[in-house]
């Protein structure tokens, strides 16, 4: 039975008003009013630049809401990278075009140019990108998802709170870290076990590593889409 519906049946019935204050709307049967207080209906954010570092500052409770949820969607294009992301056995080069050198002992300065030249024997030309996502195969590309408890400061209130990760079919993740897609997206949920407002402050990291997915030794972290 959906409560909230029955509850809002009941006030229509009587004529009561609702107390929208935040820190009453359990006690009060009001939970449609709360920002993200089940996984079905969760604050919504979206992300299109990688890295990416997400940070929650917030309270949560029983009697505001228990729960609360952050949906990730990701749609990243791998032009909106601000990072350079290793391939496995490469490591990026660094150029700079703009870099004014000097001559130095018998050595000119290296100018730098782009020109298209044809391929020669079975070498391509080299194609210079300033940050783009490397190439892993059509579908085979996963961003890492970390999720970082910063605590309050105090214990006695952070050991009545925890924030999880949940994968796309809203299915609880049992760690702290995972791999997801970059057309795919995520669920956060910080849950109370306490009656009191209790305080959080937690971090999402988006995007430390992109990685193909037969390069991913623990498949337990993988999220796929299907």
């Amino acid at each position: 039975m959906n409560v909230t519906a029955e509850s809002i049946k009941k006030r229509l019935v009587y004529g009561a008003s609702y107390n929208t204050d935040p820190a009453n709307l359990a006690a009060g049967k009001a939970l449609n009013f709360a920002s993200g207080a089940s996984i079905q209906r969760p604050e919504v954010r979206s992300i299109s630049v990688l890295p990416a570092t997400q940070r929650f500052q917030d309270e949560v409770g029983l009697f505001g809401a228990e729960n609360h949820f952050v949906k990730i969607d990701l749609n990243i294009i791998g032009d909106v990278v601000n990072v350079c992301y290793e391939e496995e056995d490469w490591f990026c080069g660094n150029i700079n075009p703009n870099l004014e050198t000097a001559d130095e002992n018998d050595f000119l300065a290296a100018v730098f140019e782009t020109p298209e030249l044809p391929t020669v024997n079975t070498f391509e030309d080299a194609t210079y990108t300033d940050n783009d996502l490397p190439d892993v195969g059509a579908n085979q590309g996963y961003i890492s998802i970390e999720l970082i408890n910063n605590k309050t400061g105090n214990h006695f209130n952070d050991s009545w709170l925890d924030a999880r990760l949940y994968s796309i079919t809203r299915e609880e993740h049992p760690f702290l870290k995972m791999y997801v897609q970059n057309n795919s997206c995520f669920y956060i949920g910080f849950h109370a076990r306490n009656t009191k407002r209790l305080g959080y402050d937690v971090s999402c990291v988006i995007g430390r590593e992109y990685r193909g997915l037969d390069s991913i030794e623990n498949s337990q972290l993988v999220m796929k889409t299907q």
